[in-house]
């Protein structure tokens, strides 16, 4: 807190107005009234709907307490400068949140509740929102189909629980404040990931596993507290075949080396598939528009058939190549082989498109 924030009651060179801030001292008090020493400014008094809604405050202090009052009536009927002690307390938890934002100190908080979007809090009397992308990778609500019920559920477990956390973002106005709690460790992560680069290969732990790809563990170099950096295989770059749940290729516990693909505002992005033979390359050779290739059917979607051609290799019979999908599934038996027409190959986009020969 600055003197420029705060009129001191011994202050003769700040003006007073409604709505400054004002320090003085508990003088007095009855049962609906707290009496302020405001020093040359007279003095000030808290009551009737100001004092009742702090009256949980109140009665704990003493003749002699400092308090800070927001002045609401500079003069009323008896003299007295109207103080609203919560307005004031809000106003100084604002200012010192917005200290702690600025210093990036970090601060323990309970969890008190969840929703569907992160955790609630409190830090310093107001209510304050630490979101699910917010948390330490450690945190992150693993859940394979990333059902909301499920991470809902997951969340839970933190109610009661402490974390430390950062002020990330603090809206006044709208009455919003927003935590982080993996922003505690970011300036570590950042100078260790100066020592990696696009194209390293890292050596680490299946550590989670989302819809959306893997969460890998590998070490901090040189670092003897074996701290560890976390990053995301995206279920695109887990393997060259399509892969529909990263189960089908990895998991949890299990060690790999990856390929660092992108490093972007201290996240780290692997890739599983760029060590890995891309079986494309050989395909487009062995095959051209107009060739006639044995396939199995491994599957049926809404867009057609998935068609297995090779080992990690699947092309798609699209579904209008029939009058319906009841038709489709009708022409074809999933297990079965058949033969097919290629009608297009996209090696760099690993699609080929196919045409059942009947």
């Amino acid at each position: 807190m600055t003197k420029d924030t705060i009129i001191k009651k011994t202050d003769t060179t700040s003006p007073l107005s409604v709505g400054s801030t004002i320090e003085g001292k508990v003088v007095a008090r009855d049962r609906s009234s707290l009496f302020v020493d405001l020093g040359i400014h007279g003095t000030g008094i808290i009551y009737g709907r100001e004092f009742y809604a702090v009256k949980d405050v109140v009665k704990n202090l003493e003749i002699g307490d400092k308090v800070y009052g927001k002045i609401v009536e500079l003069e009323n009927d008896e003299g007295y400068k109207e103080l609203s002690l919560r307005d004031a307390t809000k106003e100084i938890s604002w200012q010192r949140l917005k200290e702690l934002k600025d210093s990036g100190q970090i601060v323990t908080v309970k969890i008190t509740c969840v929703n569907k979007g992160g955790l609630l809090t409190t830090l310093d009397g107001l209510q304050a929102f630490l979101p699910v992308s917010q948390l330490a990778p450690e945190h992150y609500p693993r859940v394979a189909d990333a059902d909301k019920q499920k991470i809902l559920k997951e969340l839970q477990k933190f109610i009661g629980k402490s974390l430390e956390v950062k002020v990330l973002d603090l809206l006044a106005e709208e009455n919003k404040l927003i935590l982080s709690e993996k922003a505690k460790s970011e300036e570590k992560t950042k100078e260790a990931l100066k020592n990696y680069k696009r194209g390293d290969v890292v050596e680490g732990e299946i550590t989670g596993i989302a819809d959306f790809g893997a969460f890998i563990k590998f070490p901090m170099p040189a670092n003897s507290e074996n701290e560890q950096i976390e990053g995301l295989i995206h279920i695109s770059e887990l393997d060259w075949q399509l892969v529909e749940n990263p189960v089908e290729v990895v998991k949890v516990g299990e060690s790999v080396k990856a390929q660092i693909i992108n490093i972007n505002n201290n996240q780290v992005f692997l890739s599983l598939k760029s060590l890995k033979t891309n079986p494309w390359e050989e395909i487009e050779k062995q095959y051209k528009k107009g060739d006639a290739i044995k396939g199995k059917v491994t599957k049926f979607s809404a867009f057609g058939a998935f068609v297995e051609l090779a080992p990690k290799i699947r092309g798609l019979c699209h579904i209008s190549e029939f009058e319906s999908k009841e038709k489709m599934e009708e022409a074809m038996k999933i297990g079965e082989t058949y033969d097919f027409t290629v009608l297009a190959i996209e090696p760099k986009d690993h699609r080929m498109s196919l045409k059942l020969v009947k």
